[in-house]
């Protein structure tokens, strides 16, 4: 394997070659060109949360500038004269907008997961991961989802002092049980490099509060109206992956099926 870049040097080089780029175009190059093999969990997130703290910190100093919300180029390679966005300045208790999924209201969801893809017991495994991220077990995590029954919401829930595993768990035994076979979920609680969850912040600032609400109902409703997802919420879906267990159960099942034939 060869040697990786920092991700300081990977996201200069992708940004050296293409110019400017949202943050989440910008991981995808680096994945793609295999610039970085250790991701995290949230390689969206770290990309956004180095280029914000270098402008930040560094001011002018930086190499980078921020020429819309979310998107970034190399001060180099600007023209003389060209505009640049000013990061706006945050207060100590507000998310700052640039950062990414990790500091904002919505830190993680998954659409449309699949019930037969989830080993059901009194403490399931929901299992996902960004591309090229390490995976994430969501079974501890907090927030809102929906039970469908194909593409039809049946119903609507929260798990707070109960975790989200533990509140699908229930569906599989309760009124709703051969109802729904799918289910979306948004979830509070941010998701740390290594894959495992965080603890919630203290408080929200109104703005983000109401861009996540705004957000969720986008995604969950789906308005023909809206052409565009909820803000950036496409930097922190995860895509759901089946449970181990389950696939060494249907390999033993199949073994033991030619085995009988014999």
């Amino acid at each position: 394997m060869s040697k990786q870049l920092s991700w300081a040097d990977a996201i200069q080089k992708v940004l050296q070659a293409s110019g400017p780029l949202h943050y989440s175009e910008i991981t995808e190059m680096i994945i793609e060109q295999g610039l970085r093999h250790d991701l995290g969990a949230t390689p969206a997130a770290t990309v956004a949360s180095i280029i914000s703290a270098s402008i930040k910190k560094e001011g002018p100093s930086s190499p980078y500038v921020r020429v819309s919300p979310g998107t970034y180029a190399l001060a180099a390679s600007l023209p003389s004269g060209a505009i640049v966005v000013a990061p706006v300045e945050i207060a100590d208790d507000e998310s700052d907008p640039d950062v990414g999924p990790q500091r904002q209201v919505i830190t993680s969801f998954g659409m449309f997961w699949q019930r037969h893809l989830i080993d059901w017991g009194k403490s399931p495994k929901l299992l996902g991961r960004q591309e090229g991220g390490v995976e994430v077990d969501f079974s501890a995590q907090r927030g809102v989802y929906l039970l469908y029954d194909g593409r039809e919401v049946i119903y609507v829930g929260r798990s707070t002092e109960r975790p989200l595993g533990q509140r699908l768990f229930e569906h599989t035994k309760d009124r709703l049980a051969v109802r729904w076979d799918r289910f979306s979920w948004f979830g509070l609680l941010p998701v740390n490099q290594d894959g495992t969850l965080g603890t919630l912040p203290e408080s929200y600032s109104r703005e983000y509060l109401i861009q996540a609400l705004e957000a969720l109902l986008i995604e969950a409703v789906e308005p023909r109206q809206n052409r565009q997802r909820g803000d950036d919420m496409t930097s922190y879906e995860f895509l759901q992956k089946e449970d181990p267990e389950l696939k060494t159960r249907k390999l033993y099942s199949e073994l033991g099926n030619v085995l009988n034939k014999k």
